[in-house]
């Protein structure tokens, strides 16, 4: 009898969705052992095998490309466009040996997380495809220009052939999907015991100057270090290995450690919009400095979010770079006077979990 198989294809944009779909996989693997899984992306596998305990097949391709970036605030949309239409173009090659790797392993579920051409992939393979996010690419690319109307409409075509869509929170209405079910937040929660991170961390600071910059998989071309100087009594923590030395700045690698586990020694996350991280802060109820964000239709659901259910500093443009006096004002509570669910992970799982058993019974 052969195992009952879920692929997981994940875009080739940063690290945040493999870190939040590996969330899912996880509860999915906690709930499920039997279940074999396949990941279908451009994740780097070190990445999949810190954040996945369990084991998996991986398997490197490219469904999409998001937006082709050299840090995370400058992208390439000539670049992208260009790199979308090769894709377009090799569109029924892709599908066919796809198609053909889907049946020949036998999966009985494909779950996207939000490469548009699975879809196609799936109703090749005659299998259900099922995908979550808070945004599909067809946002983000209209806003960019009359030249990427032919890829917009091409991605709507293929949303709509998504089985089912599990709509994450801070999201925009995602019309091309069909048949939507929300969701609570997903993500990780931190595996490190607070007393032990500040012990293996030699860290002395109180919490409340405690503060971890991270900016996502693609970095920042530049960040503002000498601003470190203003602040000799707080404690800094950076993921970027080409940070200077300084006496209140902890560098950690960022293949021995996930964001999440450093947020509970903190007082303050300083980032750029993303999902993953703004999941992270909302489930541990840690203050937010967030920059602001151009270009990339996304920002302004993320931002409104984190306004309605965390603790929360939104800079200005340029607030970043010229003073970190940010510090010495105290983030602006919630605007809802309600939580937001966190317990996404469960409910896609579940649904998953259901799936495979009723046909694996």
């Amino acid at each position: 009898m052969p195992r009952p198989t879920l692929y997981a294809a994940i875009t080739n944009h940063g690290f945040g969705h493999a870190t939040r779909t590996a969330a899912v996989l996880a509860e999915i693997q906690h709930q499920y052992p039997e279940v074999l899984l396949i990941l279908a992306t451009g994740t780097p596998r070190w990445l999949l095998d810190l954040y996945l305990p369990g084991d998996f097949i991986y398997r490197p391709c490219t469904f999409d490309i998001g937006a082709i970036q050299s840090h995370g605030f400058y992208i390439d949309k000539n670049a992208t466009l260009q790199k979308l239409q090769q894709i377009q173009a090799r569109e029924l090659k892709l599908i066919a040996a796809e198609a053909t790797f889907v049946q020949q392993n036998q999966v009985d579920l494909i779950l996207g997380d939000i490469p548009p051409l699975i879809a196609k992939v799936a109703e090749a393979a005659n299998i259900p495809c099922w995908m979550s996010s808070n945004f599909g690419w067809d946002l983000i690319y209209q806003e960019w220009g009359e030249e990427f109307a032919d890829i917009v409409a091409w991605i709507q075509d293929c949303f709509s052939r998504c089985d089912r869509l599990f709509r994450l929170p801070f999201h925009e209405p995602m019309p091309a999907f069909k048949n939507i079910v929300d969701v609570g937040l997903t993500g990780f929660r931190p595996n490190i015991p607070v007393e032990n991170l500040r012990s293996k961390l030699n860290l002395t600071v109180p919490q409340e100057r405690t503060v971890l910059l991270t900016f996502g998989g693609m970095g920042l071309s530049e960040v503002p270090y000498h601003h470190l100087q203003q602040f000799p009594d707080w404690q800094f923590i950076t993921f970027d290995n080409a940070a200077p030395i300084s006496p209140n700045l902890l560098q950690v690698p960022k293949e021995a450690f996930r964001p999440i586990d450093l947020m509970p020694v903190c007082g303050r996350v300083i980032g750029k919009p993303g999902y993953g991280t703004y999941a992270e802060v909302c489930r541990l109820q840690i203050p937010m400095v967030s920059l602001p964000r151009h270009d990339f239709a996304e920002a302004t659901y993320l931002i409104s979010g984190l306004q309605d259910y965390n603790h929360h500093q939104i800079l200005k443009p340029g607030e970043f770079e010229q003073s970190w006096d940010f510090l010495h004002t105290p983030p602006k509570p919630p605007r809802s006077p309600q939580p937001l669910a966190t317990n996404g992970n469960q409910q896609i799982a579940s649904a998953v979990i259901d799936y495979l058993q009723s046909v694996n019974h």
